[in-house]
């Protein structure tokens, strides 16, 4: 599995996203998702967004590890504008 198929999927399955970026390889991936919904969801519920469409290829291996970050529009401005 590799970063390109990973955004596919992601895409496909939260497609009300504003942005998805995933990078790695080697089963290990840097996702960095940002959704209006992350807004009104704790932490761990943004996570479990973001999971759900990779649970099959978790528990199959082909992903061994994933780190995210999980932004809502307004964090993903400041982020843009201060770094």
């Amino acid at each position: 599995m590799n970063a390109a198929e990973i955004q596919s999927l992601l895409t496909a399955a939260i497609p009300e996203a504003e942005h998805i970026a995933v990078d790695g390889d080697g089963g290990k991936f840097n996702v960095t998702i940002v959704h209006p919904a992350f807004a009104t969801l704790r932490p761990v519920a943004r996570q479990q967004l973001v999971y759900a469409p990779l649970q099959t290829h978790i528990g199959s291996g082909a992903i061994h590890a994933v780190s995210m970050r999980t932004l809502t529009p307004e964090e993903w401005r400041k982020i843009k504008l201060f770094g």
